[in-house]
């Protein structure tokens, strides 16, 4: 005689069903060839980015120094050119040696940035490299990822239950989701919005060679890391590397804009 299915099994059959689902439906390709995973729409994320850049603009002071605005905005022009859209850019006053994009075409730069990227072409490797991520639908596939991730730990809660070891597997399983999927998927947008930004910053005329300098500039300003395997981001030498493997692709495009005129000259 058969049983009817518990509720329990119940959920777990359609927990289960909506992760595959989610992974079927929500396939994409990054600009690079990466398999991709993105459960929301361009106009949802670009909602999101103008929220987060009105919070940012509220809580961080934008700069009074009109030539370091014009700088930027120089800088992120040249870049923007490249992918087209509208954006907006705005300088703000901080320590932080930071930049962001954000879907929505918006850009922001921290002061404090400026006194690590000497020169116009470093500023445009940071800028590029910030773009990319637009570009490339990196903010997509984090939060996607996110919650996907939730909820397979959701399932994996169902399945475990509340027995004797299993609180101990959950937390096994949350540390194998961080190391495992989280960071690891965060280094692989860096290393390709850093090289994505590579790409922008030659087709807009700016020596990609000065990327190399700026992530040494980067590594000698930083302090204390983590290891690589437990850091969203990759090792500067990592970067630099990965970069320096791929000048040979992007400095025939630099010098093709030097050629058609694309000669910035931003300060």
């Amino acid at each position: 005689m058969n049983r009817r299915p518990s509720h329990q099994k119940r959920r777990q059959k359609l927990l289960l069903s909506l992760l595959t689902a989610t992974a079927v439906v929500a396939c994409a390709t990054s600009p690079l060839g990466r398999n991709q995973l993105k459960l929301y729409s361009d106009s949802d994320l670009d909602e999101m980015g103008v929220t987060a850049f009105a919070q940012t603009a509220k809580e961080t002071p934008v700069t009074t120094n009109g030539q370091a605005t014009t700088y930027v905005n120089c800088v992120a022009n040249a870049i923007t050119r490249e992918v087209g859209g509208v954006w907006e850019v705005k300088v703000f006053e901080s320590k932080d040696v930071n930049a962001f994009a954000l879907p929505g075409g918006k850009i922001g730069v921290y002061t404090g940035l400026l006194q690590v990227a000497k020169g116009q072409d470093q500023l445009a490797a940071v800028i590029g490299h910030e773009v990319a991520h637009v570009i490339a639908g990196h903010s997509n596939e984090r939060v996607s990822q996110q919650q996907v991730t939730g909820l397979g730990l959701n399932v994996a809660q169902l399945i475990v239950g509340g027995g004797a070891g299993g609180g101990a597997l959950m937390s096994a399983l949350g540390a194998g989701a961080q190391y495992g999927v989280l960071l690891p998927f965060s280094r692989a947008h860096e290393s390709e919005a850093d090289l994505l930004g590579l790409d922008y910053m030659a087709k807009a005329g700016f020596d990609p060679r000065q990327a190399v300098q700026l992530w040494q500039n980067m590594a000698q300003a930083g302090g204390q890391k983590p290891p690589e395997f437990a850091s969203s981001h990759p090792s500067d030498d990592t970067r630099i590397r990965q970069i320096a493997a791929r000048l040979p692709q992007d400095l025939p495009v630099y010098q093709s804009a030097q050629a058609a005129g694309k000669k910035p000259k931003c300060g």
